[in-house]
């Protein structure tokens, strides 16, 4: 594995899924968007936001070591 995706997949597997139980916090927060988001405050999409922001990271960071140059 590269040295360099060693940081966002550990920051995957604990702050983009913690809580762990009863099921992950950004599950939970992408289930509620996709049913449309009610009762969302802007704490709940803030919260999104830093639950998803370590797998936004490990996507970029993923396609920009795959880009063919």
């Amino acid at each position: 594995m590269n040295k360099s995706l060693v940081l966002p997949i550990v920051l995957c597997l604990t702050l983009g899924l913690a809580p762990f139980l009863p099921e992950p916090h950004l599950w939970g927060k992408l289930k509620w968007l996709l049913g449309g988001a009610q009762g969302m405050g802007a704490m709940d999409y803030f919260d999104l936001v830093l639950h998803g922001a370590p797998w936004i990271y490990l996507i970029v960071l993923v396609f920009r070591r795959n880009k063919p140059d």
